[in-house]
């Protein structure tokens, strides 16, 4: 073999070589990543469980400074509930139904959601929960049923579908809570 052809095999014996430990590099730099990516991968859910486990937290608060003060709301409505139900919860049928704060009388039931933050989606989730209550919950099912919402960040938007939905809406103001809705609000009746 001549000089030439010895040079050419010698450059493509180091090529080969380069090209071997760019693999092996390449593959410990994909191995690497994976961990990584796994490690961020469980990062994200235990922050996700974390906010949402925040959010039950927010809404439970929700709950308790509305509890204290939905029998003096719905009586300002002309509505003269006097029990408050906290964590209603019933299955049947393979059908489950869960409502914060039950608001009731002999006639009357006020179906109240709490969230930490209130969006539309909410509500119409709390619309599907009422159109259940009755047949879930059949000690009410000859009562006058109606709805409410609160939130301690409720958007206008939000508010103003949730009233035109037939929902009365809860707002703090200031120190205290108060009905959003307008006195010529009609409650929706299920």
């Amino acid at each position: 073999m001549n000089a030439a052809a010895e040079e050419i095999w010698a450059i493509l014996r180091e090529v080969a070589q380069s090209q071997k430990e760019t693999d092996i590099k390449f593959k410990e730099y994909v191995a690497e990543n994976e961990i990584r990516s796994r490690e961020i991968d469980k990062k994200v859910k235990e922050m996700t469980a974390s906010i949402g486990r925040l959010g039950n937290k927010l809404g439970d608060f929700v709950e308790e400074m509305v509890r204290p003060a939905a029998v003096r709301l719905f009586r300002e409505q002309g509505i003269d509930v006097h029990e408050v139900h906290r964590g209603v919860s019933s299955k049947r049928n393979g059908e489950g139904i869960e409502v914060d704060l039950l608001v009731v009388n002999d006639n009357d039931v006020v179906a109240i959601e709490c969230k930490s933050t209130l969006s539309i989606d909410d509500v119409n989730e709390h619309v599907i929960r009422l159109e259940k209550l009755k047949r879930l919950l059949p000690r009410f099912a000859d009562s006058r049923v109606m709805g409410a919402v609160t939130g301690m960040v409720i958007p206008d938007n939000v508010a103003a579908y949730a009233y035109k939905q037939g929902f009365y809406v809860i707002a703090q103001s200031g120190d205290h809570l108060l009905i959003r809705n307008g006195e010529d609000f009609r409650p929706r009746v299920w």
